[in-house]
């Protein structure tokens, strides 16, 4: 690869009323979390923290975004953290529904 190669990339983020996407061009050689830093996304969500977010490229999850380099038309996605653990609110949800059953049995 020449030293002056770049690439194309998109990083994107979302919340549920408002999404990016910025289109970036960068140095060939770049990593996932390099490039969800220059985004600049955090200056438009304010508490997102792209030092720290778990990122993806093309919906999957990058275990080591410091490691893997990106593509040229590759996406970086950076996840927002879940507010629940979606375990818990199955078990949850599958109890009220064994005592929902339960009452009307009794009844």
């Amino acid at each position: 690869m020449e030293a002056n190669m770049t690439i194309h990339v998109e990083v994107a983020y979302a919340l549920p009323d408002k999404q990016r996407i910025v289109a970036l061009e960068l140095p060939a050689g770049t990593n996932v979390r390099e490039a969800a830093l220059r985004s600049g996304l955090d200056k438009q969500f304010p508490g997102l923290d792209l030092n720290s977010a778990d990122l993806g490229v093309f919906g999957k999850v990058v275990s080591k975004p410091e490691a893997q380099i990106l593509q040229d038309g590759d996406r970086v996605e950076i996840y927002r953290p879940l507010i629940a653990d979606p375990k818990e609110v199955r078990k949850q949800r599958a109890a009220k529904a064994k005592a929902k059953a339960k009452a009307s049995k009794a009844s």
